[in-house]
């Protein structure tokens, strides 16, 4: 599960900056484990959109990492 985080959070940041990565993992990686569990498996579009359908109940930081990357 943690390896699948790893991948999925730079996908949904889409940035090229190793520092702004870490970020986005350290921001959403936690709440992606907490509210999309279910769909961890199911690729990365599907996290992500299960992230979004949850913007209410994510961190303030995660929030934030999502809206500064179009999302």
């Amino acid at each position: 599960m943690t390896r699948f985080l790893f991948a999925v959070v730079p996908l949904v940041l889409l940035t090229s900056a190793a520092s702004a990565q870490q970020q986005g993992r350290d921001a959403c990686s936690r709440d992606a484990s907490r509210l999309c569990r279910a769909h961890l498996s199911e690729g990365d579009q599907v996290v992500l959109a299960c992230l979004k359908e949850h913007r209410s109940r994510l961190s303030k930081a995660c929030q934030q990492t999502l809206a500064e990357n179009g999302q």
